[in-house]
């Protein structure tokens, strides 16, 4: 995995998954900057109305213990990547939105 990659971290105690960018590895951890994945449609339709609301990307660590796993956002066949989906439903790329 490199850094800027954009990914999904899914994480233990408790179950959470988290959608961004990863700026940092080290061994107590990741550190990753975007949004709970559960607030994805919620922060595209902010975007696209231009609203301000509490879905606001935010930079976290993540200690080691709680990472079960950490995914690279990839399209699978015909599935898109979330990357892909926010800039169809967007219409930029969503690094652009984790700076």
């Amino acid at each position: 995995m490199k850094l800027n990659s954009i990914v999904i971290v899914n994480l233990q105690g408790p179950k959470e998954r988290f959608f961004g960018r990863l700026l940092d590895i080290a061994t107590a951890g990741v550190t990753v900057r975007g949004i709970d994945l559960n607030a994805f449609e919620d922060w595209m339709s902010d975007i696209n109305y231009r609203e301000e609301s509490g879905v606001q990307p935010t930079t976290i660590f993540f200690p080691l213990h709680r990472i079960e796993k950490i995914i690279q956002d990839e399209g699978i066949g015909a599935i898109p990547s979330l990357a892909d989906t926010f800039l169809t439903k967007v219409g930029s790329a969503v690094e652009d939105h984790l700076e």
